[in-house]
């Protein structure tokens, strides 16, 4: 509901959404690979994942929006989109992935808590560079299949 309030379309509503599976394969991935247990640290981790995932969805469609706005084709949108993205999506995921990892290799008090929810959030963020290829493809695959079926129509009205 609050995707589609800030942009008032369901299409890229679903889009940004479309990001959530993948962070969940990557994460589910790195916490089966771990062998620890689904608990509730994980659970939270798998709730920030998910938030930087939609979030970060959010920002890639606005900015494919916004150079649409200023009269970019779609595909060159698209391309420049994803590159100028690109850059700070691994950054975030770099940054993330190493600012997690002393929680992963303690064993201290507290670890149990700690290592799970570490676990999954580096695991979701790893998948960050392969959403921001595959995000703009649907975003593509999706508006052109929705400008297709205009003209469809269109040269249906016509005739």
């Amino acid at each position: 509901m609050l995707i589609y309030s800030c942009f008032n379309s369901l299409r890229n509503t679903l889009t940004v959404i479309f990001n959530i599976p993948i962070a969940l394969v990557g994460s589910t991935t790195a916490l089966l690979i771990s062998g620890f247990p689904l608990s509730v640290p994980a659970i939270v981790g798998f709730i920030a994942v998910f938030g930087v995932a939609v979030q970060n969805g959010m920002v890639m469609v606005s900015f494919i929006n916004k150079l649409r706005e200023r009269g970019y084709e779609l595909g060159d949108a698209v391309i420049t989109g994803a590159s100028v993205r690109l850059r700070a999506e691994l950054l975030s995921a770099l940054i993330g992935s190493i600012s997690l990892i002393p929680f992963i290799i303690s064993s201290g008090t507290g670890a149990e808590i700690e290592k799970p929810l570490a676990i999954v959030v580096v695991g979701g963020l790893v998948t960050r560079p392969i959403k921001i290829v595959i995000l703009p493809m649907v975003y593509e695959w999706v508006e052109s299949s929705v400008a297709r079926r205009a003209a469809a129509r269109a040269k249906a009205l016509e005739a």
